[in-house]
Order: structure tokens, then C-alpha cells, then sequence
């Protein structure tokens, strides 16, 4: 990926109906949507009411995996978008001794976000694609 300009944005709230979830980031100066299946929605919102499920669902699992492995997130990164499709890169770092391991995994932003809220982690958008953004009306 392209040096370029990254915009903090964070998390607002995430709106669900039967057909989609709007997950709402921005910053002080413009709010936008990213609109995802209603089972992100789900998932989401079981993280944030820390309601309990019987088995692990898959980011549970991941994160898991992240923390016994000591993988930490550094950063999320939305840095695309085609017509309404967000893309996103998750930044994943990992520290053994002196050695430090850092990669860019390409994945949805609803699972980037999930992650990012999971670990408390930073979020940004390019600038290009904020820029782009429709701003979201309440």
C-alpha cells in the first residue's frame, strides 16, 4: 500500500434492520456509514452488550489466538472504495524478544472494526476515501 494521508475516525454507533446494519464512523467533522449484512450487526452488538454465547463465535476465536500468541492489532486502515464497497486493511504486529513482526492482512472492514473495538486499536480512513463518503444523516 501507498503512502498517503490517514483521517482518525472512530466508531459512533451501528444501526440494524432485517436487511443490513449500518456501522456509523467519523470524525468531528463528518460521520459516514458502512453497510454490512445484519448478522455483522448481531455480532457487533453482542460484543458491546457482553452477552455471552456457548461456544466462541469466529472473532472471538481470533482474538484468542491474537492474545495467546501475543499479536496485537496496531491499526485498521479503510483504504478503498468501489460504488458502495469498503476496503480495509488490518495491521496485525507481533513482538518476540527483540524480533517484531508486523503484517497487512486485506479483510472486511466489519471484521476490521470488530477487531479494532475488540483490542481498543486505532482506526483510520484514507483520505481519498473519506473524502468520497457520504455523509451520514441522523
Amino acid at each position: 500500500m501507498t503512502t498517503t494521508e490517514l483521517i482518525p475516525v472512530t466508531f459512533n454507533k451501528i444501526m440494524q434492520s432485517k436487511s443490513y446494519t449500518a456501522i456509523v464512523l467519523g470524525n468531528e467533522h463528518k460521520k459516514f456509514a458502512i453497510y454490512v449484512e445484519p448478522k455483522v450487526g448481531k455480532t457487533l452488538q453482542l460484543f458491546f452488550t457482553d452477552e455471552k454465547t456457548t461456544r466462541p463465535l469466529t472473532h472471538e476465536l481470533c482474538n484468542s489466538i491474537f492474545e495467546n500468541f501475543t499479536i496485537r492489532i496496531l491499526q485498521v486502515v479503510i483504504h478503498q472504495c468501489e460504488g458502495s464497497t469498503y476496503f480495509a486493511r488490518l495491521f496485525l504486529e507481533q513482538q518476540i524478544e527483540e524480533r517484531r513482526d508486523v503484517i497487512e492482512i486485506d479483510a472486511r472492514p466489519s471484521d476490521c472494526i470488530t477487531f479494532a473495538l475488540m483490542q481498543n486499536a486505532p482506526v483510520f480512513c484514507s483520505k481519498e476515501v473519506f473524502d468520497q463518503t457520504i455523509p451520514f444523516m441522523e
